[in-house]
């Protein structure tokens, strides 16, 4: 088999390692993404980008509680947060930039 592409990475004492980021772009993830690694009867093991998620039990209740909830109550459920928390959460992020659609530059440990 002819490698497209060959990265190398260290593995640290608990067992982590940084997916490179050529690899990371191949595989189409970025942070926060998932991986699954698959090991042959030759002990050689393939890395690809996990399969989505079904959805969970446990949240889907949840928020199947909170909609009815939020029908039987519509005036309780959801209410403005207090004008105090408000104007202190704007102070706290009030100076940081973020940009959300930037691209992650070197390697990233997940």
């Amino acid at each position: 088999m002819a490698a497209l592409l060959k990265e190398e990475s260290t593995i640290t004492a608990k067992g982590q390692t940084t997916v490179p980021k050529a690899v990371r772009q191949a595989l189409g993830v970025d942070y926060g993404g998932r991986i699954t690694f698959l090991i042959d009867d030759q002990h050689r093991v393939y890395v690809e980008k996990a399969a989505e998620e079904a959805s969970d039990p446990v949240v889907d209740r949840f928020l199947a509680f909170l909609a009815q909830d939020m029908a039987e109550n519509p005036g309780t459920s959801v209410v403005a947060l207090p004008a105090s928390l408000r104007d202190r959460m704007a102070a706290l992020v009030g100076n940081v930039d973020v940009d959300l659609d930037a691209e992650i530059d070197g390697d990233v440990a997940l």
